[in-house]
Parts: structure tokens; C-alpha cells; sequence
């Protein structure tokens, strides 16, 4: 695949309060994985954020048809760390209803009720995300 992007991959090992970051924007690959529930949700997430606007503003001008996957498999995420979330989604969103191809992928344990609840409404959420729900054994 080629890189058509300036944006450098970023990769952020997972602590107890955080997830494992891996976005590879060379291989449209984005993951993350784990527990999120850091002292401040925001310092924590804007970096990211940016980095994953200015990987979407890069795809946007490039004159390929690329598919973006995403990847998000948590196993607890707290109320601050939600509202980041929801707002990486909605940029993801806004991305995919201007036309760019998005597939997000949101992993829930089989046992967690909660976390299968909140994937079912991201697609409700995010009309134009490309959804796929995936129960974990």
C-alpha cells in the first residue's frame, strides 16, 4: 500500500490508566487497545486527535480511493475518556460523509453488556462510519 501521507505513525505502549495506541497512518491502520481512564482525559487524547485530523485533511487532497481501518478494543473506558472518544469518532464521522472510506471496528468482551450497548449505538451515532461489531470470546 502506498504512503501517501506525511503523518508519522505513532505508537503508545498501554499503562494500567491508558490504552496501546498503534495508529500506522502509512498502512490506514488505526488501534487502539486496552483500559482508559487517565488523570486527564484530554491531555491524554488531544495529541492523538490532532494527529488523526491531520492524517484525514492529507487523505482528503490525495486523488486514491484508500480505506481506513480503525480499531478500538476497550476493555474499561471512564466518563472523560468517553467524551474523547466520542469526539475522535465524530471527526472519523465527518470524514466518512465527505466522502473518505472508513471502516471502524469496535470489539466488546462477550460478559460486558455495557461495552456491546455502547458499540450498537456508535452505529447509530455515526451513520457514516462503516460499523463492524465484534464479540470477544
Amino acid at each position: 500500500m502506498m504512503n501517501i501521507t506525511k503523518t508519522e505513525n505513532l505508537y503508545i505502549a498501554a499503562t494500567s490508566s491508558t490504552p496501546r495506541v498503534d495508529f500506522q497512518f502509512e498502512n490506514h491502520h488505526l488501534s487502539l487497545d486496552g483500559e482508559s481512564y487517565p488523570e486527564n482525559a484530554s491531555s491524554f487524547y488531544r495529541p492523538l486527535i490532532e494527529q488523526v485530523e491531520q492524517y484525514l485533511a492529507q487523505l482528503r487532497v490525495a486523488e486514491q480511493i484508500l480505506i481506513t481501518e480503525v480499531h478500538v478494543s476497550l476493555v474499561y473506558f471512564n466518563s472523560s475518556s468517553t467524551k474523547m472518544l466520542f469526539t475522535l469518532f465524530d471527526i472519523l464521522n465527518k470524514a466518512a460523509s465527505e466522502g473518505l472510506s472508513i471502516n471502524f471496528h469496535w470489539y466488546a468482551d462477550k460478559e460486558d453488556d455495557i461495552s456491546q450497548e455502547f458499540g450498537e449505538e456508535l452505529h447509530a451515532d455515526f451513520q457514516a462510519l462503516n460499523v463492524h461489531h465484534h464479540i470477544l470470546e
